[in-house]
């Protein structure tokens, strides 16, 4: 049976990702509003009635800001470690305990007929993670607000059918952009974001490895980056790879204020 994805936001704006098998129907993160949320996924023909859960990377205001709207609202649970509940329980509003469903880590879930498992990555939050998701043997992976690649991210992804992963921002940019000192500092230390080169390498690798058709960049910098720069420079290294985008491999694009495509992963049996 297929598996399905689609961004329906990825920047330092907002985030919110959609995934879907025969069954269940899954959001990795909140970060819009309820209402952009609900009119997104009516794009994909959802209706936001049917989500099965929500779970979250980490509890920056990006990735929070309509959880407690969704869970209030549309009865939607959260799937969340203990550790980022602490931190995100008094951003949100009341919500009923019943909706709760927290772990110590979510090393190996299963919520409806998708498995979850989450790693541990390095970013500037209290326990953040990035997602597999996998049903029969399809499999999606989501990192995004990550400061290293470490060989847990390349372990856990090296068998996704499509990898959606951060390619924040251009280094040159970066620094000769506006921000202050103390955020350049933030952005390139281990506890920040991936710049565009290192999306190229976690992209060669995964490709590299054989089950890979689609990757995805993801929360791209309004002020220290470029679509067509970050497309361009990722395929880039994957082509002084040996590695042809639009032959060997799908590269794609996801969006900070719209959604981007829907994907649906299909093995031949």
């Amino acid at each position: 049976m297929p598996l399905s994805f689609c961004s329906l936001a990825s920047g330092s704006s907002g985030n919110c990702q959609f995934i879907e098998s025969e069954n269940t129907r899954l959001l990795v993160d909140a970060g819009m509003s309820g209402k952009y949320i609900k009119l997104s996924l009516e794009t994909i023909n959802v209706k936001i009635e049917s989500i099965d859960g929500i779970l979250l990377t980490h509890e920056h205001a990006d990735h929070i800001s309509g959880l407690g709207v969704l869970m209030r609202k549309f009865k939607i649970p959260a799937y969340i470690t203990y550790k980022t509940w602490e931190a995100v329980s008094s951003k949100i509003g009341e919500v009923s305990p019943d909706l709760l469903h927290l772990y110590e880590t979510i090393d190996d879930i299963v919520i409806g007929d998708i498995r979850v498992k989450g790693t541990k990555i390095t970013h500037d939050a209290v326990d953040p993670l990035c997602y597999t998701f996998t049903h029969d043997d399809c499999k999606i992976g989501i990192a995004t607000d990550l400061g290293a690649i470490t060989d847990d991210v390349i372990e856990q992804f090296k068998d996704c059918d499509l990898l959606m992963i951060e390619s924040n921002h251009d280094i040159e940019m970066l620094k000769v952009g506006p921000y202050p000192m103390y955020l350049k500092r933030r952005i390139l230390s281990e506890l920040g974001h991936l710049s565009n080169e290192d999306a190229g390498y976690i992209a060669k690798e995964i490709v590299r490895y054989g089950t890979a058709k689609n990757i995805l960049l993801a929360h791209l910098s309004k002020d220290n980056n470029f679509p067509d720069l970050a497309f361009e420079t990722v395929r880039g290294i994957l082509e002084a790879d040996d590695i042809i985008v639009g032959t060997d491999v799908n590269l794609d694009l996801t969006y900070r204020d719209k959604v981007g495509k829907l994907y649906r992963i299909i093995k031949e049996r």
